[in-house]
């Protein structure tokens, strides 16, 4: 069975890649995990429904309006996660 680091892995990289419903299932299995809230609220902001984004952003030590490409932001999380 994966690591919960190597599931979100997948997840960024399903975002990265696209498969946004990929992605936001394994964030959601992972609620209350702080890079899976991080990613849950990129992945809302990519939607479009920034309210929603900014929910998941409240549960976690980053801001909205703290990356303006969500790529990059994606990547940071994928940093994260691979340290």
């Amino acid at each position: 069975m994966a690591s919960r680091e190597e599931e979100l892995i997948r997840a960024v990289d399903a975002a990265i890649a696209g498969d946004w419903e990929a992605a936001h299932n394994i964030a959601q299995r992972h609620e209350g995990d702080a890079a899976a809230d991080w990613l849950h609220a990129v992945l809302h902001k990519i939607e479009g429904d920034h309210s929603n984004s900014r929910y998941w952003y409240r549960r976690t030590s980053h801001s909205h309006g703290e990356f303006i490409d969500s790529n990059a932001e994606l990547a940071a999380i994928r940093a994260l996660l691979t340290k």
